[in-house]
């Protein structure tokens, strides 16, 4: 009896040291991740209060509105559009934000849907820019875009869609496994640690050299730095927003939405984005009124990579 005791406390201490020793590699990942504080608000900045948590955003220019939404994920942030925001609002009033879950914004622990996305789409419009919005969307970001037209059309101008998401992606809904994958990230210790794992930065680099860029000489210290931080921000909440991207509970399916609005669309891509033409096939297939051209030599973020022939690009549509 005393022998088992004996096994049930050492069992019980290695476990609780096993615990801290997590916890404690994750708050010094998540505090080396941030301290240079490349992402820290400027007094210009400004913060949305909205029901589910403040959102970061910012304001430039004067002209007719131009709200711009960077791709969703972990480690994105309104940073995606820092080469193109100043020229943009030489002639319009540029806005941008950084996404509930994402960068600078509040990353509450809820599970994240394309209809969050959609609601905080319509009320920043109509409560914070209070006009008709012109709006550039990157990657997932233009699902919700989309649907969100759908349902207040009144709200919205031109829509540009950058290198949007393959429909058929969008149309995977959440199973038995991915469930559960969500549930694993969202583990206070390990699910931690796992998405702290995944989201080192030599990752975040090779993800910029083989998957973003087209010439990985091109790619930044700074921006890999940006993207590292933003993923490690308020302690790796960000784990919430990948646990429910792993969940396939972002998706959605939009053809409906595509059939439906009138708004003009116009679809970039980066000339070397794998299977960037097909994509915009796909959703010309559904609204054969959409437009399409692609920037040369870039591929998932050709705003940063080819920042001016992307303008050129971006301005002849608006300008339209």
């Amino acid at each position: 009896m005393k022998d088992n005791k004996h096994k049930i406390l050492t069992a019980t201490i290695l476990t609780s040291l096993a615990g801290l020793s997590i916890y404690g590699i994750n708050k010094l990942i998540n505090k080396t991740a941030t301290i240079k504080d490349l992402l820290y608000p400027e007094e210009t900045n400004h913060t949305y209060e909205w029901r589910f948590g403040n959102i970061y955003y910012t304001k430039e220019g004067s002209g007719s509105p131009l709200l711009l939404l960077h791709d969703l994920n972990q480690y994105g942030s309104s940073y995606q559009w820092n080469q193109v925001v100043s020229k943009l609002a030489q002639t319009h009033t540029v806005y941008t934000i950084d996404l509930l879950g994402c960068g600078r914004s509040d990353h509450p622990n809820i599970t994240y849907t394309n209809f969050l996305y959609v609601q905080l789409l319509c009320d920043f419009i109509s409560e914070v820019i209070q006009e008709k919005t012109d709006v550039i969307a990157s990657g997932y970001s233009s699902s919700f875009l989309i649907t969100s037209c759908n349902i207040n059309p009144d709200i919205y101008g031109k829509l540009i869609l950058v290198n949007p998401e393959d429909l058929a992606v969008l149309n995977q809904a959440p199973t038995h496994s991915t469930k559960i994958l969500k549930i694993l990230l969202e583990t206070p210790l390990i699910g931690t640690l796992v998405y702290n794992m995944l989201n080192r930065k030599d990752s975040i680099e090779l993800l910029f050299t083989e998957r973003l860029y087209y010439n990985p000489f091109h790619v930044s210290q700074k921006e890999v730095d940006i993207c590292y931080e933003a993923a490690h921000l308020d302690n790796g909440n960000g784990r919430y927003l990948m646990a429910s991207m792993a969940g396939r509970y972002i998706n959605l399916n939009i053809a409906h939405a595509l059939k439906s609005i009138n708004n003009s669309i116009y679809i970039i891509s980066g000339s070397h984005k794998e299977n960037g033409k097909e994509i915009a096939d796909q959703y010309e297939n559904y609204n054969s009124a959409i437009e399409f051209s692609s920037v040369p030599k870039t591929k998932a973020l050709p705003e940063l990579e080819n920042p001016s022939a992307f303008l050129d690009q971006i301005n002849l549509f608006l300008n339209s």
